[in-house]
């Protein structure tokens, strides 16, 4: 098939500012979106994390003053990250491509827009750092159209195989398990990479996709700043360089202190509302980095005047990992705040959040039944939220005198009518 854009590179490198995103604004003429972020700077970029924890988590701080940005607990901001500057050399290198060299990109069918996100014209390496997620795992149809454009026999009948039905074993065996990415394949096929046509690269390769965190703040309690807890992602695969988070891992490495940062943005709604009435208790289950949206409702709330606010928290340590400690014992003094802590490796048996909600059961039922609460879950999607669910449905049947069925039936009606909200991620 032809490429859907042509490729035209320009003689002469016109004066064009390819490291900002395009139509990317200090000062947007309208909400900020994926088509317009905002370029907001970044004010701090904080490792929360005890030095000797396994894991990099940092709490990053955005200026968000004129942007015409506005959330409210529980919504989340879209975040385009870029690719590593090496990565972006290696992948201009295998595919001999100028990475200072200009074109515009010319649609070949009419009324097919150019992508929003690329301006015209554009340098190469904006193309690729910005826009190209060469970081990303390839899926089978990428294999496909690599052999249809690969000139070396012997790399064009293993690409062939690849994306034959003969071949998806293999091919899980090599790309999807150990987590090998679009970069690390082209370097495998350096024939076929260096025969790429330009004008197939964005047929080829995956627009880099916004990444969602929740926002760790509120507007009312930190007017004009946005704040997000990110886990840094890393993890050993079978392959010797380290598999890494394309946005953990841009976020982690920018240092304001070093100079102005600034990373395009923008908000969205997420998945968890808050209720509005003053006396309606909250109770909300947060460990780990899950507890970021519930620091935002804290926050809110506590600037609003509502109490009724109670939160189970868990992690590994109250001195490695125990986000905003200081700052829940200081809202528990003052009455704000009722907390619940599950630090699991701090005894010889593990407490997770799901032990503490069975242990507090009378208080859950409580809240719960008699007094309206809504109940609230975030974090990892593994194996907690099935775990407090089923902590919950315990509850109901050893405090409710409710059997299983109406037990489960309960929490569905809980989960139907909204008094029951999660956000889970993988």
């Amino acid at each position: 098939l032809p490429p859907k854009f042509t490729v035209h590179f320009l003689p002469e490198a016109p004066m064009i500012r390819s490291e900002e995103q395009p139509g990317a604004s200090t000062d947007p003429p309208g909400p900020p979106s994926e088509q317009q972020p905002f370029l907001a700077p970044m004010v701090s970029n904080e490792r929360v994390t005890g030095p000797s924890h396994f894991q990099d988590v940092r709490l990053i701080e955005f200026d968000i003053t004129g942007s015409g940005l506005s959330f409210a607990a529980g919504d989340v901001v879209l975040i385009l990250p870029e690719n590593a500057a090496s990565h972006t050399q290696q992948f201009c290198q295998v595919l001999g491509l100028d990475p200072a060299q200009t074109f515009t990109l010319l649609p070949q069918e009419p009324g097919v827009p150019c992508p929003a996100r690329l301006p015209q014209p554009c340098s190469v390496r904006h193309l690729v750092s910005h826009y190209l997620d060469i970081a990303s795992v390839p899926r089978r149809s990428f294999f496909e159209l690599l052999a249809c454009l690969s000139p070396h026999e012997l790399e064009r009948e293993k690409l062939l195989y690849f994306s034959s039905p003969q071949g998806q074993e293999e091919l899980y065996a090599y790309c999807s398990q150990p987590r090998r990415t679009i970069l690390e394949v082209l370097c495998d096929f350096p024939h076929t990479a260096g025969a790429i046509p330009a004008d197939y690269l964005l047929d080829l390769i995956p627009p880099i996709r916004p990444r969602a965190f929740s926002i760790a703040s509120s507007l009312l309690a930190r007017p004009s700043r946005l704040q997000i807890l990110v886990a840094v992602v890393q993890y050993q695969t079978r392959l010797k360089e380290r598999r890494r988070g394309l946005c953990s891992s841009w976020l982690a490495s920018l240092d304001p202190g070093q100079g102005p940062v600034q990373v395009p943005l923008w908000v969205r709604p997420g998945g968890l509302t808050f209720p509005e009435t003053p006396d309606t208790p909250v109770i909300m289950v947060g460990p780990g980095t899950g507890v970021a949206p519930f620091r935002a409702a804290v926050q809110e709330r506590v600037a609003q005047g509502r109490n009724g606010n109670f939160l189970f928290f868990g992690c590994r340590s109250r001195h490695q990992d125990f986000y905003w400690g200081a700052e829940w014992l200081d809202l528990e003094k003052r009455g704000c705040l009722t907390l619940f802590t599950a630090f699991s490796r701090e005894q010889e048996q593990k407490v997770y959040v799901q032990h503490r909600i069975r242990e507090l059961g009378p208080l859950v039922w409580e809240l719960l039944e008699h007094r309206g609460a809504y109940f609230y879950l975030a974090g990892n999607a593994k194996c907690m939220p099935a775990d407090v669910s089923e902590a919950l449905t315990s509850v109901f049947r050893e405090e409710g005198g409710l059997s299983s069925p109406d037990a489960g039936a309960y929490l569905a009606r809980l989960q139907r009518t909204l008094r029951f909200q999660s956000e889970t991620w993988a």
